[in-house]
């Protein structure tokens, strides 16, 4: 009997055309997968630094839209057990020639998070830049936002791609360009298990306020869920397609195999036998095609990630688990796509291939 590998090297147009198919499926899954998660991962970490819990106006769909009292963060930051209560206001806007930049106004106890690597923090009039932002506009000395000239004071580094990319400025500026207070409150807490108590005496005090866990309002956020869902249609569609493409390459290899299967059922071989066979052949594409895909989509993440035009906002990582699950869908895509192809296969009768010359 002709060993997998044998059989592969005998149709190597078809294994070459069920290994792009597959190579191409993978790929995007991993690439759908990475970017949307690396999305997720950047900017549940940025509302993690210095935020035990998240204060966001009640009621609004993104926090770009939610509009507080920035003079209630005093108040806040008097009860017991907060530690220190930091105000953002988060916006985006163009910046020559830049069509849109993530900007972020923060009140000066929120600078420290940002790791200088060279000027000052910014005062009145005055502005930091990412370093990869800064790059891109080729060490400008001033930016133009909203119609008005902003001198800029230093540069930081961050590892969160939104910030890298962006423009951080004090928070009284960043409300005469939005015209708003502030965006949301992080509060830091001497004590997480104190994180409930303190919750309920805010969402008390400020109905027109609502305050959560950082994790909580990560888990809850609508813009994280409506990302993580078109993820998962998308990389569905992709499976799909791969499943599509083997099902349909496999049934012209069985078709031009038919004489093989006949002669194997005419020798004794089972039914299970062909379609054990037929499955080891495609999981040996399989895995092929994931280690290429693997390769292929770090090199893309890596371009990406270092490409100026994508200004450090599009980002993604291929964990171990990804790779797992990736792997996974991998082999059940290889399996399902062969399946049907491989019991028609078994079922091949040696007697009407004799009849019509075939054997």
């Amino acid at each position: 009997m002709i060993t997998p590998i044998k059989a592969l090297r005998k149709n190597r147009f078809k294994t070459a055309l069920i290994f792009i198919s597959m190579s191409v499926s993978i790929a995007a899954i991993f690439l759908i997968s990475a970017i949307s998660g690396g999305v997720v991962s950047m900017y549940s970490s940025m509302l993690k630094t210095d935020g035990d819990i998240i204060i966001t106006q009640r009621g609004i769909a993104d926090t770009f839209f939610s509009d507080i009292n920035r003079t209630v963060a005093d108040e806040i930051s008097k009860i017991e057990g907060v530690k220190e209560v930091s105000a953002l206001i988060l916006g985006a806007a163009p910046v020559e020639p830049l069509p849109i930049v993530g900007i972020y106004g923060a009140s000066e106890n929120r600078f420290k998070s940002y790791a200088l690597i060279q000027g000052s923090y910014p005062t009145a009039g005055e502005v930091m830049l990412g370093s990869k932002i800064y790059e891109t506009l080729k060490h400008p000395k001033t930016i133009s936002l909203s119609k008005k000239e902003f001198r800029v004071s230093g540069v930081f580094k961050s590892r969160i791609g939104f910030e890298d990319g962006g423009v951080v400025m004090a928070l009284s500026d960043a409300g005469v360009v939005f015209h708003k207070s502030a965006s949301i409150f992080l509060i830091a807490l001497v004590d997480l298990s104190q994180s409930d108590t303190i919750i309920a005496q805010i969402n008390k005090a400020h109905p027109e306020m609502e305050a959560k866990t950082t994790d909580g309002f990560i888990d809850s956020y609508n813009q994280f869920k409506i990302i993580k869902t078109s993820s998962d249609v998308i990389g569905a569609m992709a499976f799909l397609m791969g499943i599509l493409g083997i099902v349909s390459m496999m049934s012209m290899v069985v078709n031009d195999r038919k004489t093989e299967f006949g002669i194997m059922r005419s020798i004794g071989l089972s039914s299970s036998t062909i379609i054990f066979k037929l499955l080891s052949e495609t999981l040996i594409i399989a895995v092929l095609a994931f280690a290429v895909a693997y390769g292929v989509s770090e090199a893309v993440l890596e371009m990406i990630k270092h490409a100026d035009k994508f200004q450090g906002y599009i980002n993604g990582e291929i964990t171990a688990v990804l790779a797992i699950k990736v792997f996974v869908v991998s082999v059940v895509m290889a399996l399902f796509g062969t399946l049907l192809p491989a019991i028609y296969a078994a079922r091949v009768d040696p007697m009407s291939l004799i009849q019509r010359g075939g054997a």
